[in-house]
């Protein structure tokens, strides 16, 4: 089913992160490749987060962490959630949903960058005593991302195909 042609689409960039409470709103995440795409919907406040995380540690360079959370599951995840908080939303009515994490751009396995994002958020995951409600991770495509702010629907698309999580 195609979004509703009258949401304005908010675009979640490589590194960054983005809240709203705005009904006529879709958060987007294009080209997942290895990046972790997590949606965070509180349907009580009808509140919606995305981030678009890169790399797992920010500990390889802190100073851009300092300047670009989102850009780090280590650091960004755990911003997000500040972020969501401080809207009032409560962790334990948190609906999460994450997608991403594959092996493109490296057949070898060699980095296992993506691998390493999914582990790094189940373990923050876990510290906040937070469940994953629905997960589309691994494989070798790019997937995108949307979390429909008014209804906290989301999909994800890749190569053609859609579903909803």
């Amino acid at each position: 089913m195609a979004p509703d042609p009258r949401l304005k689409t908010v675009v979640v960039g490589l590194g960054s992160m983005a809240i709203s409470d705005s009904a006529d709103e879709m958060l987007v995440i294009h080209s997942l490749g290895s990046c972790l795409g997590v949606a965070f919907y509180d349907p009580v406040l009808r509140v919606g987060g995305m981030a678009h995380c890169m790399l797992p540690l920010s500990q390889i360079d802190n100073d851009k962490a300092g300047k670009k959370p989102a850009m780090f599951v280590d650091v960004g995840i755990p911003k997000l959630m500040d972020e969501m908080l401080k809207r009032g939303c409560r962790k334990k009515d948190l609906i999460t949903r994450v997608a991403g994490a594959a092996r493109v751009m490296d057949s070898t396995n060699l980095f296992r960058i993506g691998e390493r994002n999914h582990a790094v958020f189940r373990k923050i995951m876990w510290k906040n005593g937070m469940f994953i409600h629905a997960e589309d991770i691994g494989g070798d495509q790019a997937r995108t991302l949307q979390l429909e702010i008014a209804t906290g629907r989301v999909v994800v698309r890749s190569q053609g195909q859609e579903r909803e999580l």
